[in-house]
């Protein structure tokens, strides 16, 4: 039996470190050429692809699929894209009609923040889940003309379904789309894909929480993840011009490591983030309510419904704010009695803009649909209280469109 062999026989037992075979050299590689530090760059698990007259530097790791980063081992993916696959949702991060295979985690560093063509890309890196481990990949820009092999190796295996990325809808992706215009004679075509930006995601649901929620705060805050000894992204370009100087590429492995931390992120973002979307256990009620709020959104109201009367009837943080939404679902499908049941509630137990809002959604309901002008104008005038009451804390509703609707339904009481 080959070394290969047993070793993919017995990696699940073996600590990451250990299970790192070498991707397969290029075989065109020219006779005559020569790598700088090409035995640091073999220890670092990578070998050259050859192109044309260029090259440029590839890295492969494999992890067992118990390998825990963070909260969850990599093989809880296979069991939420399983879920995924048996729910009845739609949502942009579904990953219906999909296997887990499909998905292919992606993430780039580059010498610049723009996404112009004065802005290099120098590291593509990715990582997939398989049927019996996570296989990770680097290519290495090592020089500015290597770029043709560069994109050829990396284009060679880019045939998969589904992008996830970190904020790579607005940069990592249209870098490579700006790259490949430039390079297109000498490259297969981009392939095209569905894309998984978990960017928005952490915005909608921890926006409340983080000042910022770069993936590195995600990480600490939310997936129990700690980086030691992490370079700061913001350094990759100068350690990469550094390295274009002087060909020494020990500084370079450090960004290929922070790298590489970034990809086996969003593998354990994208597991969180779909436990959160298919079920509501084990999250606050802040987060489940956001949840709602974004299925609602989707058109998705049956279940954005049960998930708002989840929060309310935990009579925690959310549950005024679900017991509102829950009224105005019922109001869109025009049951004004189970309306008016969750407005009224309301009334008596929350102050400022929420007491208010209530208030007149009731007055529009009584006036509009149950016909009833008096009752219209009684909740007016109580939203009017209210609204003097508590003037420091309501942002929502202006005292002037209250007056005059108090003074529309006066005269139309009159009338009555």
């Amino acid at each position: 039996m080959s070394f290969k062999n047993k070793l993919n026989r017995m990696k699940k037992h073996l600590h990451v470190t250990e299970a790192k075979p070498p991707v397969e050299s290029n075989p065109q590689r020219p006779k005559s050429a020569s790598i700088p530090y090409e035995q640091e760059w073999k220890g670092n698990h990578a070998v050259p692809y050859f192109a044309e007259d260029s090259y440029c530097m590839i890295r492969e790791v494999v992890y067992p699929l118990d390998y825990k980063h963070g909260h969850y081992e990599f093989n809880e993916l296979k069991k939420v894209v399983e879920v995924w696959n048996r729910s009845t949702v739609a949502h942009p991060l579904s990953s219906k009609g999909r296997t887990y295979s499909d998905l292919f985690f992606f993430d780039t560093e580059t010498t610049g923040l723009s996404t112009g063509t004065g802005t290099t890309i120098f590291l593509l890196g990715y990582a997939r889940v398989l049927k019996d481990s996570v296989v990770f990949r680097q290519h290495i820009l090592t020089e500015p003309s290597g770029e043709v092999a560069f994109y050829e190796s990396f284009l060679k295996e880019v045939d998969y379904t589904t992008l996830v990325t970190y904020n790579g809808k607005s940069f990592d992706w249209p870098h490579v789309k700006t790259r490949h215009t430039l390079l297109r004679d000498h490259l297969p075509k981009l392939p095209k894909f569905g894309h998984f930006d978990l960017l928005h995601a952490s915005r909608r649901l921890w926006k409340h929480k983080m000042n910022s929620v770069k993936l590195a705060n995600v990480e600490n805050e939310i997936l129990g993840i700690e980086r030691v000894d992490d370079i700061p992204g913001f350094l990759a370009p100068m350690i990469y011009f550094d390295f274009i100087e002087t060909k020494n590429p020990r500084g370079l492995f450090d960004i290929m490591k922070h790298n590489e931390h970034d990809i086996l992120s969003l593998i354990t973002l994208y597991i969180h983030l779909s436990k959160h979307l298919l079920t509501s256990e084990e999250f606050t009620e802040k987060e489940t309510y956001e949840v709602a709020r974004w299925y609602e959104h989707l058109g998705e109201n049956k279940h954005a419904f049960s998930l708002y009367q989840g929060v309310a009837e935990k009579e925690k943080e959310e549950h005024e704010k679900a017991q509102l939404a829950m009224a105005y679902h019922y109001k869109k499908e025009k049951s004004w009695k189970e309306a008016v049941d969750m407005f009224e509630p309301l009334v008596q137990t929350c102050e400022g803009d929420v007491a208010i809002e209530a208030l007149v959604e009731l007055a529009k309901i009584y006036e509009h649909r149950l016909k009833d002008v008096h009752q219209a104008l009684l909740y007016t005038e109580l939203a009017l209280e209210k609204w003097n009451q508590f003037r420091e804390m309501t942002k929502k509703t202006s005292k002037e469109a209250l007056e005059k609707r108090l003074v529309r339904l006066k005269n139309k009481s009159a009338k009555a």
